[in-house]
């Protein structure tokens, strides 16, 4: 069986986020700061990834305080906790093709120091010394401590309700190690 390894390009790779509300969804980006790709006999057989909690950046908010002040609220503790918890962290625990271009990845995903298993869809593509893959992970902010406006924990939110599930759109490419 031949392994090769393959290092993320950070400056090629990155995390597309969507959060909704009842009144819409906002959206921005999230750095992938490193991580490895492992294929045994050319297939996807492993990996993982750090998230830079600190570089979450919102792109739908367009006055510079509002988006400060919102971008503050996503690293206080209501969130992602980014001073206590600088990186989160996906590890693939299983990788099953289910034709050459399409797998289904199963993982660890953890942040703020809480770890729950993921499940989901990943394209991956493969040729000249290069690896992309890309999938949506759909992640329950609630497992990690993330209450802030849930419907599960308070009431009568009325349209302030954050919904708990946000989407993960990852993008990665990564080379030859």
């Amino acid at each position: 069986m031949e392994t090769q390894k393959f290092a993320i390009e950070s400056a090629q790779s990155n995390i597309d986020w969507v959060g909704r509300k009842v009144t819409g969804a906002h959206n921005g980006t999230i750095s992938i700061k490193e991580g490895t790709l492992t294929l045994n006999d050319g297939q996807l057989a492993g990996g993982e990834f750090t998230i830079d909690t600190t570089s979450i950046v919102i792109l739908d908010v367009t006055d510079p305080a509002t988006n400060a002040q919102f971008a503050g609220h996503l690293a206080s503790a209501d969130f992602f906790a980014s001073e206590q918890y600088p990186e989160a962290k996906f590890v693939i625990t299983s990788a099953e093709a289910s034709d050459e271009n399409t797998y289904r990845i199963n993982g660890n995903l953890t942040i703020k120091g809480i770890t729950h298993p993921v499940a989901f869809t990943a394209a991956v593509n493969k040729g000249n010394g290069t690896v992309s893959a890309s999938g949506k992970v759909v992640v329950d902010r609630t497992l990690y401590d993330m209450k802030f406006r849930s419907g599960n924990f308070f009431k009568d939110l009325g349209d302030t309700l954050i919904y708990n599930n946000f989407d993960l759109n990852v993008s990665i490419t990564a080379k030859a190690a």
